[in-house]
């Protein structure tokens, strides 16, 4: 007598291949069919840098994620708008979505640039992607946002900016009378309260500027970008990890759209960027690290990573111009008190 389970198992064998081979057919299919949504998204970076490409992974993630329903096109900063123009791009669906500093929107609600870089609040970029995801930033950049048409997905962020510098700075009253380039806003404000003397200068004049002696420091972008940019040849005392500028990187699209999204896809693409969020803090990490390897390798180069009693001297002088800020409109306030008592519960200030 034959075994019942063998013959079962024979008798089924057909059939299981004929529902693989329709499955597999079937995904082919669906794969070769058009995208249900075509986006356009532009970043601020220009096509080739590190978190371009991070970007342009993400929204290769994205589409294999919803099984080909979502296609975006990543583009670099300029190619449609310019870079303080995409808020309303994306409002107007002219971009579906941007992948920026928010503080490019300054202009139009002073609490993009708060929320887009709170100069001295963070000392590490994990610190400020727990406060965004589960102490309520995010919730209170979508109040902001959402009345503009957009959507935050979610908040990643660069890392902290590292400080060239001509002359040691160990301590907050080393910037006292120190010729530093900072943009306008938030972040010249505070350093000027610091002791330092900012100087307004766009960030394509700051080598020429150091080189120079036009500045003594430069506020501008991460360790590794300014070693590739080879400013440590002027400045030769860079600050790292900073202790002043992190920058928000905001992932959002057309609020319509997402309004329209099914549950599914939204979770996708919440998830999605969750993960890029903490690739980008863990690659653009590692090339810092590999550039300060390099540079410890220099005698004529003193990398300084300023105390944590000086950071908190920082933060405390830097939270003298938020509660400034914090009364320009309702927003500005709320994140203000939400950023302050997230500081104080987690023994940051």
């Amino acid at each position: 007598m034959k075994n019942v389970t063998s013959i079962k198992s024979s008798a089924l064998k057909p059939f299981a291949l004929k529902a693989l081979t329709a499955a597999v057919l079937g995904s082919m299919a669906f794969g070769a069919q058009a995208a249900e949504y075509e986006w356009t998204f532009q970043t601020s970076e220009t096509s080739g840098e590190p978190q371009f490409e991070l970007k342009k992974a993400w929204a290769e993630n994205v589409n294999t994620m919803s099984g080909g329903r979502i296609e975006i096109e990543i583009l670099p900063v300029n190619a449609v708008v310019g870079a303080t123009e995409t808020l309303q791009a994306v409002s107007a669906n002219i971009l579906q979505g941007h992948m920026t500093d928010p503080s490019y929107f300054s202009g139009q609600n002073p609490a993009f640039g708060m929320m887009g870089n709170l100069v001295g609040a963070w000392g590490d970029p994990v610190e400020f992607l727990d406060y965004m995801n589960y102490a309520g930033g995010e919730d209170i950049y979508n109040e902001l946002a959402e009345p503009y048409g957009v959507h935050l997905i979610g908040a990643a962020a660069t890392g902290l900016e590292a400080l060239p510098s001509k002359r040691p700075i160990r301590t907050v009253e080393d910037l006292e009378g120190l010729k530093l380039r900072a943009p306008q806003g938030m972040v010249y404000n505070i350093f000027e309260k610091a002791g330092a003397t900012p100087v307004n200068l766009p960030g394509s004049e700051v080598y020429t500027a150091l080189e120079k002696g036009v500045i003594d420091a430069a506020d501008y972008t991460v360790f590794a970008t300014n070693y590739d940019q080879g400013l440590y040849e002027f400045a030769p005392y860079p600050n790292y990890p900073g202790f002043h500028s992190l920058p928000m990187v905001a992932i959002s699209l057309n609020k319509g759209i997402w309004d329209g999204l099914p549950d599914d896809l939204k979770a996708i693409l919440e998830t999605s960027v969750d993960s890029m969020s903490y690739e980008m803090v863990a690659m653009l990490k590692a090339r810092d690290l590999a550039a300060v390897k390099e540079v410890n390798e220099d005698p004529n180069i003193e990398i300084i990573d300023m105390p944590a009693e000086e950071r908190a001297k920082f933060r405390n002088i830097a939270k003298e111009e938020w509660a400034v800020w914090a009364e320009k409109n309702e927003i500005t306030q709320k994140y203000y008190d939400s950023v302050v008592g997230y500081l104080q519960d987690h023994n940051l200030m």
